[in-house]
């Protein structure tokens, strides 16, 4: 939802409104286990829904008090230990009555929500032959009676349009039979689509409400709440609809904040290569938007009427399979995946199941059309004013040409366009970007999660945005920031110089900070990420080094301070003791008593002299208030005359200034005259300008045209006459200014005489009222008297406010004794929800330990196949051993040969050592017979290099054996998955088929009967 608050040119506020994008509808008929539908359905059935009217909004809505018997919204959770439903109704009627709603509108809106809730219990059942679906009860405590009550139409005639509903063929409206699944379907479109239609309503009326119409709005604030990337076990027709929007977001992130960043780098001439990180995101946009991209696909497939899942998927591939951000599915949550996008913050695998009914979004007309004719409903009747329905009569052309009718919108092109407008809003606004983060799953304060935030972080962006600031400079100080902060690493470089480049590079230089680390800018210091931390580390080591200085010569101050109160002190404990021994060695002397006697009384004043110096005092003050009185008696007495004669003196002023008026009066016309007569002469003096001009243009034309020039002198003297003219007027009317002028300066020193007369009369009435005030300031000495009094009165008021205090403090005590009440019912609540918490982390625990059964019963079924595929293998590992035997046979036997061969030549030898004394040819011969031995022995040696030559093959051929059984095996699973795939696809189309025959054979029966 886009929040956004209007103001005017001048920054008056004027009003706000809501846009809601891409309402997720499959909500409100299915929800997973961990999900839970919309809140208004579980506050329906709440009690404090008896007080809203007075038969109560339970019994108004046709409602039980049992959420299960509702299988629409309770397929999930139905209760969140966090929300209080029967609260949440007060908050929901309260905003009712806040934001005007009329009773009618309210009571329908909560009937409708209630009719959507309803409809998941009507059920149907086949009839006959021809699978056709019927409802059997239809009473007025039934589903169908109670959602037929709350939208105000007939029951039986909403049953027969769900089960029969017409069609048109051609020119003519035909009955068309409905399965149970295709009518349980369109009950189901019926909810979503009313559900729908009422929460836009809903916003529109807000937006009424919140807006002031009247007045032009300039600008706007607004907040854009929108859902993070999502990348769920099984990711569907809203999974992408969301990544798409967040992707579009995500490239408008990277484009605002890097290349705004960049062109700053710029503009302080800093040495930068200028990239478009929004390109990061381009192909998978492109592969989206594109003319034959998802969603334009998605689109012709949703307006083919016999195009299925299976021929969209293929669509799809065909279509962008080569893409390199269009990928093969490998999710290992849904293994039935038809294909992956690499978005931005990840590889998403989408199922495509439902996507083209979802996109349809179809509705049954003729039960539209029951709604716009027959209901009761006020709101309903809104509702669906601007759907077509099936008209019983076809509307008047009036003589007007017919439009070409277009295909009915779907989901993805409102969706699209409601895209784009918030883009172009987005691009012409200042954003400012908030990334939320959820710590941990089970609301525990306190408890972080890493892979949890891990893949947040990954979704949302900010890994990649970090890597992106990574390559540029995120941190930057103006130069007297810089210096003035960290002019103590450095304080002789920083003043080396007035260029701030030079003793930036100074400072940097002297403490070995590498330069790649940062860049000088024209009026800024940029540093990359992480630079400025080492930068701060430097300064910390310094300031705490200072610090250090100053806490020690504070401690010094400080205990020096006790040092020295403690020293004076031992020096007036000796004081002490010397004064205190000296008065032991005279308090027996006679003198020292006297003295300690009398001194009491030495310098106390005389009593009776005393009472005399008061006595005239008070006489002296009582004369001079009793003068004082006589003086003010005189005074009050002349200034009654002086009144009198001011009175006197105004009266004669205002009527000579009553004559100054009239002289005024006649000085105001003659100086209007004057100016008339100026801006006449100003005129004139044009027109004697416009002559002259004229004049000279025509005197330059007498020698062309010499026959004109008695005319022209004619003209001539005319205008000289006519200045002449004015001339004199302007000496009258100058005379007549003087004279008025002369007039007005008699005036002047009449009003200035009289301004002097008035001047005296002040003087005299201010040094009247200087003796007044004199005679005030000794009457003020009087009022002392009066003011001890009122000292009494305020020591007795000081009283009253130390009351007031003390009982302020009795209830700030009280106050106190509350608020720790409420800080141990604050602690009860907590413990309360710490325990709820813990409640849900078992059940979360109980539901790992139920995958993970589920699991280990898949690993279990995976080691099964294993082992068969070992037994396998075993089987060619003892046919390769049996070959191996045999080989080992032969080189047994090979061995036998040789052994035998040895042998032999060990009798030649022995005969050859018989037969040493033989002649010379039979020493000729032992050498003969000595070359075949060494050639046997070569022979042998030979033979058993080749028989360990073949054992190694063997074993090689046994090992690629094995490694090739083990290929096969996953190419035959891999080829036994494709095959059970395509079957279950044939085994479909064969049912469509089926059912495409079906349906021919009742409509051709259903013809033979009309017939």
């Amino acid at each position: 939802k886009f929040i956004r608050i209007h103001f005017t040119a001048s920054g008056k506020l004027a009003g706000c409104d809501i846009v809601a994008y891409l309402l997720e509808k499959s909500r409100i008929t299915e929800q997973q286990e961990v999900e839970r539908s919309y809140h208004i359905f579980y506050q329906l059935l709440q009690e404090y829904g008896k007080t809203i009217c007075p038969e109560g909004l339970i019994e108004k809505c046709h409602c039980s008090t049992d959420i299960y018997d509702y299988i629409y919204v309770s397929q999930g959770k139905t209760k969140v230990d966090s929300i209080d439903d029967n609260e949440e109704l007060e908050y929901t009627e309260d905003a009712f009555k806040v934001l005007g709603f009329e009773e009618q509108e309210k009571f329908d809106c909560y009937m409708l929500t209630a009719a959507v809730m309803t409809c998941g219990g009507i059920e149907f059942k086949t009839k006959g032959r021809d699978d056709q679906a019927e409802c059997e009860l239809i009473g007025p405590d039934s589903y169908p009676g109670k959602v037929a009550a709350l939208t105000g139409v007939d029951a039986f005639a909403m049953i027969k349009a769900f089960c029969k509903p017409r069609i048109k063929v051609g020119t003519e409206w035909v009955i068309k039979g409905q399965t149970c699944e295709q009518a349980t379907n369109a009950v189901g479109g019926i909810g979503r689509a009313i559900y729908d239609r009422v929460f836009k309503w809903l916003i529109e009326k807000c937006n009424d409400t919140l807006i002031d119409p009247t007045l032009k709005k300039a600008n706007f604030c607004a907040v854009l709440d929108i859902a993070g990337f999502e990348i769920f076990e099984y990711n569907g027709f809203e999974q992408i609809s969301i990544n798409f929007v967040n992707e579009k977001l995500q490239q408008f992130f990277n484009h605002h904040m890097f290349v705004v960043e960049q062109e700053e780098y710029v503009k302080e001439g800093i040495d930068w290569v200028m990239v478009d990180f929004g390109m990061d995101l381009a192909a998978a946009i492109i592969m989206f938007e594109k003319p034959m991209g998802i969603w334009a696909i998605l689109e012709e497939e949703s307006l083919f009427p016999k195009a299925t899942d299976k021929s969209f998927e293929e669509k799809l591939k065909a279509a962008l399979g080569k893409l390199p951000v269009f990928l093969k599915p490998a999710s290992k949550t849904d293994k039935n995946a038809h294909f992956g996008v690499s978005h931005y913050a990840g590889v998403v695998n989408y199922n495509v199941t439902s996507w083209l009914e979802k996109n349809k979004d179809p509705v049954n007309e003729t039960v539209v059309e029951l709604f716009k004719s027959t209901s009761k409903c006020q709101l309903l009747v809104h509702l669906w004013r601007e759907h077509p329905g099936q008209p019983t009569t076809a509307p008047k052309d009036d003589g007007k040409k017919k439009k070409k009718g277009g295909g009915g919108k779907t989901v993805s092109s409102v969706y699209l366009v409601s895209l784009a407008e918030l883009m172009t809003t987005l691009y012409s606004c200042e954003p400012h970007f908030v990334r939320c983060l959820v710590p941990n799953n089970h609301k525990k304060p306190g408890d972080v999660e890493p892979p949890l935030i891990m893949h947040q972080l990954t979704c949302n962006g900010v890994l990649e945005g970090i890597r992106i600031c990574m390559r540029g400079f995120p941190n930057r100080m103006p130069y007297a920031d810089f210096k003035m902060r960290y002019a103590c690493l450095g304080a002789a470089e920083i003043a080396s110089s007035s260029d701030n480049k030079v003793a930036s590079y100074a400072l940097m230089d002297k403490i070995n900070f590498d330069r790649e680390r940062y860049r000088l800018g024209h009026t800024l210091v940029f540093f990359r990420a992480g630079s400025l931390a080492g930068l701060e580390e430097a300064r910390d080591g310094l300031v705490i080094k200072w610090v250090r200085f100053i806490q020690g010569e504070v401690f010094k101050r400080v205990r020096t301070r006790v040092y020295e109160k403690k020293r004076d002190q031992r020096e007036l404990i000796k004081v002490a003791q010397r004064n205190f021994r000296k008065f032991l060695g005279m308090r027996d002397w006679g003198w020292f008593i006297i003295i300690q006697k009398t001194r009491g009384m030495i310098g106390l004043p005389n009593p009776e002299e005393e009472l005399r110096l008061l006595e005239e005092k008070a006489n002296a003050t009582f004369g001079k208030y009793q003068e004082a009185l006589d003086v003010t008696k005189n005074l009050e007495g002349q200034m009654g005359s002086l009144k009198d004669d001011i009175g006197a003196m105004t009266k004669q002023l205002s009527e000579e200034q009553g004559n100054v008026s009239v002289y005024t009066d006649r000085q105001a016309k003659a100086i209007t005259i004057k100016g008339e007569a100026e801006v006449e002469l100003v005129q004139q003096q044009k027109v004697l300008a416009s002559e002259e001009n004229s004049r000279t243009e025509l005197a330059a034309e007498v020698k062309a045209h010499s026959g004109s020039i008695n005319a022209v002198k004619k003209d001539m003297e005319d205008v000289e006459l006519a200045i002449v003219k004015v001339e004199q007027e302007k000496g009258n009317r100058d005379h007549t200014i003087k004279t008025l002028q002369d007039e007005v300066g008699e005036q002047d020193e009449v009003i200035n005489k009289l301004n002097k007369e008035k001047k005296h009369l002040s003087s005299t009435q201010a040094k009247s009222s200087e003796d007044l005030a004199a005679a005030e300031e000794k009457v003020a000495h009087l009022m002392s008297v009066k003011s001890q009094l009122e000292s009494t009165l305020d020591q007795l008021e000081g009283g009253l406010d130390k009351e007031k205090k003390s009982r302020a403090t009795l209830e700030k005590a009280k106050r106190k004794v509350e608020g720790d009440l409420k800080m141990a019912q604050d602690a009860v609540a907590d413990l309360e929800r710490t325990k709820k918490e813990i409640e849900a982390v078992v059940a979360a625990k109980e539901k790992n330990n139920g995958l993970l059964s589920v699991k280990l019963d898949d690993e279990q079924s995976l080691v099964g196949k294993a082992q068969k595929n070992i037994k396998e293998l075993q089987g060619r590992v003892e046919a390769a051993e049996e070959e191996l035997e045999a080989e080992r046979q032969a080189r047994a036997q090979a061995e036998r040969q040789r052994s035998d061969l040895a042998r032999e030549i060990d009798q030649l030898g022995g005969r050859l050592d018989e037969a040493g004394g033989a002649t010379v040819a039979q020493v000729e011969l032992n050498k003969k017979r000595e070359s075949e031995i060494v050639k046997l022995r070569k022979d042998t040696e030979e033979a058993n290099i080749s028989s360990e030559s073949v054992l190694s093959n063997m074993k090689r051929k046994q090992g690629d054996a094995v490694l090739e059984m083990t290929e096969q095996i996953d190419a035959l699973q891999k080829m036994k998955a494709k095959i059970d795939k395509d079957k279950t696809i044939i085994m479909a189309e064969i049912a469509d088929a089926r059912a495409a025959t079906e349906e021919v054979v009742r409509a051709q029966a259903s013809q033979d009967k009309s017939n």
